[in-house]
């Protein structure tokens, strides 16, 4: 009899021992990002034919428009994991402030916080473009049976107990790791189950794809520039291809199967860099890591900055772990 892929639910009942606190709320709130990424998932693919494209009118706490996409995303992952009382804390990118999760008895006995991406990319959603969900889970550092504060959310990436993504594309995948290797998982819209398609995801040490968005050039640090006209050089096994989506998950996912970097760094228009290292640093770099590759700012490691505010921007170096060496040699020499 021909073998089956395993579903994600068997995934995580068989990977349940390798949760560092094993008490099933991990696998709870795996399951419940599962729930809310099918149904996301439904909206997305069916964006075209109803008026759930196009701006909502309001703007998100980073100053950007609101897609109405956005604010339904949000709240799906919201609600979800909220009914499922497996959390006692969720921050969105969306939302100016983190929510405090109670149980229906009104105790704060949850030991979870989920921080997230409701839709990382949404502004290609009127152009058919791959959209994507981001999520990180931490276990709280406040007493349990106290309410959570932001303490528990300011956290280093190297703490994340799991985190993962989802991506919106020709399919829907959802890709996590919680510490021991990353899987990626293909949705049956038919059967609305995902299956285990890209086990063991690796990045390849060295790759031929650079992801920038060139149109910033002259804005970008010196360290940043010389690196680029090392990647078209034709030298070795360059010129690399340049690919950018301008969609963080899907620039991503396709570095980590084929081979490259990503680069979002710091310029004189986004001083900081754009990226949040809560929302999308942090749990990008802990898969990367899972998956053999490097997350870097440019000069350490992403996952032992220490977090000073929700909403913090960092600059982002990711990928294939020669490439982002390279670029961390080019940006020293500007130290």
């Amino acid at each position: 009899m021909e073998q089956r892929n395993k579903t994600l639910g068997e995934f995580i009942i068989e990977k349940q021992e390798e949760f560092r606190y094993s008490s099933g709320e991990l696998s709870r709130i795996i399951n419940a990002i599962r729930l809310a990424a099918k149904v996301v998932s439904y909206k997305v693919n069916k964006a075209g034919l109803v008026d759930i494209v196009g701006a909502a009118g309001e703007q998100n706490v980073q100053g950007e428009d609101q897609q109405k996409l956005d604010v339904y995303a949000n709240e799906v992952f919201i609600q979800t994991l909220i009914n499922r009382e497996i959390v006692c804390g969720i921050a969105s990118e969306e939302n100016d402030d983190f929510i405090a999760v109670h149980g229906k008895d009104g105790a704060d006995n949850n030991k979870y916080v989920v921080l997230m991406d409701p839709l990382d990319g949404s502004s290609n959603i009127d152009v058919n473009v791959s959209v994507g969900t981001i999520f990180s889970v931490y276990r709280r550092v406040t007493p349990v049976g106290t309410p959570v504060t932001l303490e528990d959310f300011l956290q280093p990436g190297d703490q994340q107990v799991a985190a993962g993504y989802v991506i919106y594309g020709t399919s829907t995948m959802l890709v996590y790791t919680t510490g021991h290797g990353v899987n990626g998982f293909t949705l049956n819209p038919a059967i609305g189950t995902f299956y285990l398609s890209h086990p063991n995801m690796q990045y390849s040490a060295d790759g031929k794809i650079y992801s920038v968005n060139e149109g910033n050039y002259i804005h970008f640090p010196q360290g940043v520039k010389d690196y680029i006209k090392y990647c078209q050089l034709e030298e070795g096994d360059r010129p690399y291809t340049s690919r950018y989506i301008g969609s963080l998950v899907s620039d991503f996912h396709r570095n980590m199967i084929k081979g490259g970097v990503y680069l979002y760094p710091t310029s004189s228009k986004a001083p900081n860099g754009k990226l949040r290292l809560l929302y999308e640093c942090n749990p990008m770099a802990f898969i990367a890591e899972q998956a053999g590759g490097k997350a870097s700012d440019g000069y350490g490691r992403i996952m032992e900055i220490k977090p000073t505010e929700l909403h913090q921007r960092v600059p982002f170096f990711c990928g294939s772990k020669n490439m982002v060496a390279k670029a961390e040699e080019f940006m020293a020499k500007y130290k």
